[in-house]
Protein backbone atom coordinates (compact mmCIF):
# COMPACT_ATOMS: atom_id res chain seq x y z
CA UNK A 1 0.00 0.00 0.00
CA UNK A 2 2.97 2.20 0.83
CA UNK A 3 3.83 4.63 -2.46
CA UNK A 4 7.34 6.73 -3.27
CA UNK A 5 6.65 10.12 -1.90
CA UNK A 6 7.42 13.36 -3.34
CA UNK A 7 9.88 16.17 -2.60
CA UNK A 8 8.85 18.84 0.08
CA UNK A 9 10.88 20.81 2.37
CA UNK A 10 10.42 18.31 4.75
CA UNK A 11 9.66 14.83 3.13
CA UNK A 12 6.65 13.12 4.86
CA UNK A 13 7.10 9.66 6.61
CA UNK A 14 4.92 7.99 4.21
CA UNK A 15 2.24 7.92 1.41
CA UNK A 16 -0.11 4.96 0.68
CA UNK A 17 -2.10 4.78 -1.84
CA UNK A 18 -5.76 3.55 -1.62
CA UNK A 19 -7.86 1.65 -3.45
CA UNK A 20 -10.98 -0.61 -3.47
CA UNK A 21 -12.93 -1.68 -6.34
CA UNK A 22 -15.92 -2.85 -4.68
CA UNK A 23 -16.81 0.47 -3.09
CA UNK A 24 -15.32 2.64 -5.84
CA UNK A 25 -12.59 4.10 -3.50
CA UNK A 26 -9.78 5.97 -4.41
CA UNK A 27 -7.53 7.75 -1.80
CA UNK A 28 -4.31 8.35 -0.51
CA UNK A 29 -3.43 8.64 3.15
CA UNK A 30 -0.22 11.41 4.24
CA UNK A 31 1.86 10.89 7.27
CA UNK A 32 3.82 13.79 6.87
CA UNK A 33 5.19 13.65 11.08
CA UNK A 34 4.44 11.63 13.92
CA UNK A 35 7.20 12.67 15.64
CA UNK A 36 4.87 14.01 18.19
CA UNK A 37 2.12 11.30 18.46
CA UNK A 38 -0.28 10.31 15.83
CA UNK A 39 -0.47 11.84 12.38
CA UNK A 40 -3.65 13.49 12.14
CA UNK A 41 -5.95 15.64 9.61
CA UNK A 42 -9.47 15.87 8.39
CA UNK A 43 -10.67 13.65 5.33
CA UNK A 44 -11.46 15.55 2.27
CA UNK A 45 -13.57 14.70 -0.77
CA UNK A 46 -13.16 16.48 -3.97
CA UNK A 47 -13.14 15.34 -7.36
CA UNK A 48 -9.63 15.76 -8.96
CA UNK A 49 -8.75 15.17 -12.51
CA UNK A 50 -6.28 12.27 -12.26
CA UNK A 51 -3.93 10.52 -8.84
CA UNK A 52 -0.99 12.84 -9.52
CA UNK A 53 -3.33 16.08 -8.44
CA UNK A 54 -4.60 14.21 -5.72
CA UNK A 55 -1.68 13.19 -3.98
CA UNK A 56 -0.57 17.03 -5.05
CA UNK A 57 -3.12 18.36 -2.59
CA UNK A 58 -2.72 15.59 0.13
CA UNK A 59 1.11 16.41 0.33
CA UNK A 60 0.18 19.85 1.11
CA UNK A 61 -2.58 19.52 3.02
CA UNK A 62 -0.45 16.97 5.08
CA UNK A 63 2.76 19.37 5.44
CA UNK A 64 0.41 22.43 6.30
CA UNK A 65 -1.18 19.95 8.97
CA UNK A 66 2.25 19.06 10.86
CA UNK A 67 2.84 22.82 11.28
CA UNK A 68 -0.60 23.37 12.62
CA UNK A 69 -0.12 20.78 14.95
CA UNK A 70 2.90 21.85 16.19
CA UNK A 71 2.35 25.35 16.59
CA UNK A 72 -0.65 24.67 18.46
CA UNK A 73 0.77 22.46 20.55
CA UNK A 74 -1.07 19.40 20.37
CA UNK A 75 -0.14 15.73 21.16
CA UNK A 76 -0.34 15.35 17.56
CA UNK A 77 2.16 14.94 14.61
CA UNK A 78 0.46 15.75 10.68
CA UNK A 79 -1.05 13.98 8.30
CA UNK A 80 -4.40 14.15 5.57
CA UNK A 81 -6.29 11.81 3.81
CA UNK A 82 -7.65 12.80 0.57
CA UNK A 83 -10.58 10.79 -1.20
CA UNK A 84 -11.27 11.33 -5.11
CA UNK A 85 -15.23 11.72 -5.45
CA UNK A 86 -16.43 9.26 -7.84
CA UNK A 87 -18.04 9.94 -10.72
CA UNK A 88 -21.76 9.32 -11.15
CA UNK A 89 -23.89 7.58 -8.12
CA UNK A 90 -21.91 5.82 -5.76
CA UNK A 91 -22.61 4.18 -2.16
CA UNK A 92 -21.10 6.98 0.32
CA UNK A 93 -21.80 4.29 3.32
CA UNK A 94 -19.98 1.55 1.81
CA UNK A 95 -17.22 4.16 0.31
CA UNK A 96 -16.50 5.17 4.12
CA UNK A 97 -16.66 2.09 5.45
CA UNK A 98 -13.80 0.68 2.64
CA UNK A 99 -11.64 3.83 3.96
CA UNK A 100 -12.32 3.30 7.75
CA UNK A 101 -10.78 -0.46 6.83
CA UNK A 102 -7.74 1.15 5.77
CA UNK A 103 -7.33 3.50 8.04
CA UNK A 104 -7.38 0.39 10.83
CA UNK A 105 -4.66 -1.41 8.62
CA UNK A 106 -2.19 1.52 9.56
CA UNK A 107 -2.86 0.43 13.55
CA UNK A 108 -3.36 4.03 14.66
CA UNK A 109 -0.73 6.19 12.96
CA UNK A 110 -3.25 8.49 11.19
CA UNK A 111 -6.39 9.73 12.65
CA UNK A 112 -8.56 11.42 10.73
CA UNK A 113 -11.72 13.93 11.05
CA UNK A 114 -13.90 16.22 9.18
CA UNK A 115 -12.50 18.21 6.16
CA UNK A 116 -13.97 20.00 3.07
CA UNK A 117 -16.67 17.59 1.51
CA UNK A 118 -16.98 15.37 4.76
CA UNK A 119 -19.59 15.37 7.59
CA UNK A 120 -20.53 13.88 11.22
CA UNK A 121 -21.82 10.99 9.56
CA UNK A 122 -19.41 9.99 7.13
CA UNK A 123 -17.04 10.02 10.50
CA UNK A 124 -19.62 8.18 12.16
CA UNK A 125 -19.54 5.34 9.15
CA UNK A 126 -15.76 5.42 9.33
CA UNK A 127 -16.00 4.52 13.24
CA UNK A 128 -17.85 1.33 12.10
CA UNK A 129 -14.65 0.25 11.10
CA UNK A 130 -11.86 1.67 13.35
CA UNK A 131 -11.53 3.47 16.75
CA UNK A 132 -9.10 6.25 14.55
CA UNK A 133 -11.48 9.18 13.67
CA UNK A 134 -12.68 12.32 15.52
CA UNK A 135 -15.18 13.89 14.47
CA UNK A 136 -17.99 12.31 16.02
CA UNK A 137 -21.47 13.29 16.98
CA UNK A 138 -20.50 14.89 20.93
CA UNK A 139 -21.46 13.21 23.83
CA UNK A 140 -22.87 15.07 26.78
CA UNK A 141 -20.56 18.08 27.59
CA UNK A 142 -17.29 16.36 25.72
CA UNK A 143 -15.82 17.80 22.70
CA UNK A 144 -16.41 16.97 19.45
CA UNK A 145 -19.09 17.17 16.82
CA UNK A 146 -18.43 19.64 13.50
CA UNK A 147 -15.34 21.38 14.27
CA UNK A 148 -16.58 24.24 12.01
CA UNK A 149 -17.52 26.82 15.21
CA UNK A 150 -14.14 26.25 16.50
CA UNK A 151 -12.01 26.80 13.51
CA UNK A 152 -13.98 30.82 13.11
CA UNK A 153 -13.42 31.75 16.62
CA UNK A 154 -9.55 31.04 16.03
CA UNK A 155 -9.94 32.73 13.11
CA UNK A 156 -11.64 35.46 14.02
CA UNK A 157 -9.37 35.86 17.33
CA UNK A 158 -6.56 36.16 14.87
CA UNK A 159 -8.05 38.65 12.57
CA UNK A 160 -8.55 40.93 15.91
CA UNK A 161 -4.89 40.30 16.70
CA UNK A 162 -3.73 41.80 12.43
CA UNK A 163 -6.24 43.83 13.19
CA UNK A 164 -4.42 45.96 16.11
CA UNK A 165 -1.07 45.22 14.40
CA UNK A 166 -2.03 46.50 10.89
CA UNK A 167 -4.30 49.19 12.33
CA UNK A 168 -4.20 49.99 15.30
CA UNK A 169 -7.51 49.15 16.19
CA UNK A 170 -10.58 46.50 16.97
CA UNK A 171 -12.29 44.92 14.13
CA UNK A 172 -15.47 47.68 14.75
CA UNK A 173 -15.79 49.84 11.49
CA UNK A 174 -13.27 47.77 9.62
CA UNK A 175 -14.69 46.26 5.83
CA UNK A 176 -13.83 42.58 5.82
CA UNK A 177 -14.47 40.28 2.36
CA UNK A 178 -15.70 36.69 3.17
CA UNK A 179 -14.96 34.60 0.22
CA UNK A 180 -16.44 31.43 0.93
CA UNK A 181 -19.94 30.73 3.05
CA UNK A 182 -19.66 27.04 4.41
CA UNK A 183 -19.83 26.22 7.60
CA UNK A 184 -16.49 28.49 8.58
CA UNK A 185 -17.13 31.06 6.83
CA UNK A 186 -20.68 31.61 8.03
CA UNK A 187 -19.55 31.11 11.49
CA UNK A 188 -17.13 34.00 10.77
CA UNK A 189 -19.43 36.62 9.33
CA UNK A 190 -21.44 36.26 12.70
CA UNK A 191 -18.76 36.54 14.51
CA UNK A 192 -17.28 39.63 12.78
CA UNK A 193 -21.02 40.94 12.63
CA UNK A 194 -21.05 40.81 16.41
CA UNK A 195 -17.84 42.72 16.40
CA UNK A 196 -19.25 45.86 14.14
CA UNK A 197 -16.93 44.66 11.55
CA UNK A 198 -18.50 46.21 7.66
CA UNK A 199 -18.98 42.79 5.75
CA UNK A 200 -18.38 42.08 1.84
CA UNK A 201 -19.47 38.33 0.76
CA UNK A 202 -18.91 35.73 -2.26
CA UNK A 203 -20.32 32.39 -2.38
CA UNK A 204 -21.24 30.21 -5.43
CA UNK A 205 -24.05 29.05 -4.25
CA UNK A 206 -26.49 32.52 -4.07
CA UNK A 207 -28.84 31.09 -1.61
CA UNK A 208 -26.31 30.86 1.83
CA UNK A 209 -24.66 34.35 0.13
CA UNK A 210 -28.39 35.74 0.47
CA UNK A 211 -28.89 34.51 3.69
CA UNK A 212 -25.39 35.87 4.94
CA UNK A 213 -26.89 38.87 3.57
CA UNK A 214 -30.33 39.10 5.23
CA UNK A 215 -28.62 37.45 8.29
CA UNK A 216 -25.85 40.54 8.83
CA UNK A 217 -26.14 43.12 6.62
CA UNK A 218 -23.70 41.73 4.22
CA UNK A 219 -22.63 43.03 0.58
CA UNK A 220 -22.60 40.71 -2.01
CA UNK A 221 -19.78 40.47 -4.54
CA UNK A 222 -19.19 37.68 -7.63
CA UNK A 223 -16.61 35.45 -6.58
CA UNK A 224 -14.65 37.24 -9.20
CA UNK A 225 -14.71 40.09 -7.83
CA UNK A 226 -14.46 39.45 -3.96
CA UNK A 227 -10.56 39.48 -4.43
CA UNK A 228 -10.57 43.17 -5.62
CA UNK A 229 -12.94 44.22 -3.10
CA UNK A 230 -12.61 47.42 -1.75
CA UNK A 231 -12.26 46.30 1.76
CA UNK A 232 -9.90 46.50 4.77
CA UNK A 233 -9.66 42.80 5.17
CA UNK A 234 -9.37 39.41 2.82
CA UNK A 235 -11.04 36.47 4.50
CA UNK A 236 -10.35 33.14 2.38
CA UNK A 237 -13.19 30.73 3.67
CA UNK A 238 -12.92 28.37 0.42
CA UNK A 239 -10.47 26.38 -1.16
CA UNK A 240 -6.63 27.35 -1.29
CA UNK A 241 -4.08 28.60 -3.59
CA UNK A 242 -6.60 31.69 -3.63
CA UNK A 243 -3.73 34.05 -3.91
CA UNK A 244 -1.12 34.04 -6.97
CA UNK A 245 2.07 35.91 -7.58
CA UNK A 246 -0.15 37.02 -10.82
CA UNK A 247 -4.03 38.02 -9.03
CA UNK A 248 -2.01 39.89 -5.86
CA UNK A 249 -2.06 43.09 -7.74
CA UNK A 250 -5.88 43.05 -7.93
CA UNK A 251 -5.92 42.34 -4.13
CA UNK A 252 -6.89 45.84 -2.19
CA UNK A 253 -6.72 44.73 1.55
CA UNK A 254 -4.07 45.48 3.63
CA UNK A 255 -4.37 42.07 6.10
CA UNK A 256 -5.26 38.32 4.23
CA UNK A 257 -6.27 36.44 7.46
CA UNK A 258 -8.65 33.28 6.33
CA UNK A 259 -9.91 29.95 7.43
CA UNK A 260 -8.83 28.08 3.65
CA UNK A 261 -5.79 25.60 3.75
CA UNK A 262 -3.14 27.11 1.93
CA UNK A 263 -3.79 30.23 1.14
CA UNK A 264 -0.60 30.78 -0.79
CA UNK A 265 -0.49 29.45 -4.10
CA UNK A 266 3.22 29.60 -3.51
CA UNK A 267 6.20 31.44 -1.24
CA UNK A 268 6.69 33.81 -4.26
CA UNK A 269 3.09 34.68 -3.20
CA UNK A 270 3.46 35.71 0.53
CA UNK A 271 7.02 37.68 -0.33
CA UNK A 272 4.86 39.76 -2.92
CA UNK A 273 2.18 40.26 -0.29
CA UNK A 274 5.15 41.45 2.27
CA UNK A 275 6.60 43.62 -0.40
CA UNK A 276 3.71 45.16 -1.12
CA UNK A 277 2.88 46.16 2.68
CA UNK A 278 0.18 43.49 3.47
CA UNK A 279 -0.14 41.92 6.26
CA UNK A 280 -0.18 37.78 5.52
CA UNK A 281 -1.70 36.09 8.82
CA UNK A 282 -0.40 32.27 7.84
CA UNK A 283 -3.16 30.05 7.79
CA UNK A 284 -2.06 26.87 9.85
CA UNK A 285 -1.23 29.08 12.37
CA UNK A 286 -5.31 30.79 12.40
CA UNK A 287 -7.25 28.04 11.43
CA UNK A 288 -6.18 25.24 14.09
CA UNK A 289 -9.33 25.73 15.87
CA UNK A 290 -10.74 22.92 14.31
CA UNK A 291 -8.21 20.20 14.75
CA UNK A 292 -7.65 21.85 18.33
CA UNK A 293 -11.13 20.58 18.60
CA UNK A 294 -10.62 16.86 17.27
CA UNK A 295 -7.57 16.64 19.57
CA UNK A 296 -9.25 17.54 22.78
CA UNK A 297 -12.40 15.06 21.61
CA UNK A 298 -9.54 12.10 20.90
CA UNK A 299 -7.40 12.42 24.31
CA UNK A 300 -10.74 13.27 26.34
CA UNK A 301 -9.83 16.71 27.20
CA UNK A 302 -13.04 19.36 28.43
CA UNK A 303 -14.84 21.94 26.01
CA UNK A 304 -13.31 24.97 28.48
CA UNK A 305 -9.66 23.67 27.56
CA UNK A 306 -10.62 23.60 24.10
CA UNK A 307 -11.70 26.97 24.34
CA UNK A 308 -9.09 28.26 26.02
CA UNK A 309 -6.47 27.00 23.01
CA UNK A 310 -8.79 28.19 20.82
CA UNK A 311 -9.13 31.89 22.26
CA UNK A 312 -4.89 31.66 22.24
CA UNK A 313 -4.68 31.56 18.51
CA UNK A 314 -4.42 35.16 18.36
CA UNK A 315 -1.53 34.95 21.05
CA UNK A 316 0.26 32.37 18.63
CA UNK A 317 -0.23 34.78 15.64
CA UNK A 318 1.14 37.80 17.61
CA UNK A 319 4.31 35.77 18.21
CA UNK A 320 4.70 35.08 14.80
CA UNK A 321 4.52 38.42 13.85
CA UNK A 322 7.20 39.00 16.67
CA UNK A 323 9.43 36.96 14.83
CA UNK A 324 8.93 38.31 11.52
CA UNK A 325 9.56 41.27 13.28
CA UNK A 326 12.65 40.26 14.68
CA UNK A 327 14.47 37.91 11.42
CA UNK A 328 13.01 40.65 8.59
CA UNK A 329 11.01 37.68 7.19
CA UNK A 330 8.04 38.03 5.41
CA UNK A 331 5.03 36.36 8.00
CA UNK A 332 4.38 32.64 6.23
CA UNK A 333 8.49 32.14 6.25
CA UNK A 334 8.90 33.51 9.69
CA UNK A 335 5.75 31.03 10.80
CA UNK A 336 7.73 27.71 8.76
CA UNK A 337 10.69 29.06 10.48
CA UNK A 338 9.43 28.56 13.59
CA UNK A 339 7.62 25.17 12.60
CA UNK A 340 10.51 23.69 11.05
CA UNK A 341 12.56 24.35 13.77
CA UNK A 342 9.58 22.77 16.49
CA UNK A 343 9.81 19.66 14.69
CA UNK A 344 13.38 19.58 13.71
CA UNK A 345 14.48 20.00 17.44
CA UNK A 346 11.09 19.04 19.50
CA UNK A 347 9.91 15.66 21.22
CA UNK A 348 6.85 14.24 22.84
CA UNK A 349 7.63 15.93 25.93
CA UNK A 350 8.27 19.23 24.74
CA UNK A 351 4.64 19.48 23.35
CA UNK A 352 2.08 20.54 25.60
CA UNK A 353 -0.29 18.74 26.81
CA UNK A 354 -4.15 18.92 28.59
Amino acid sequence: MQAPVAHLTFPPEAVYQLSDSDSGLEAVIVLHSTRFGPAAGGCRVWRYENRQAMNHDALRLAEGMAYKNVMAELPLGGGKSVINLPIGDFDRSKLFRAFGRKIQELKGQYVTAEDVGTSVRDMETIHTETPFVAGLTPKGDLPGGDPSPWTALGVFKSMQTAARYKFGSDLAGLSVAVQGLGHVGSALCELLHQAGARLIVAETQATLAANVASKFGAEVVSPSAILSAQCDVFAPCAMGAVLTSENIAALKARVVCGAANNILATGEAGDILAERDVLYAPDYVVNAGGIINVCAEYFGWSVSEVNGRVVASGERLAQVFRHAEETGLAPHRAADALARGKLALGSRATVAAA
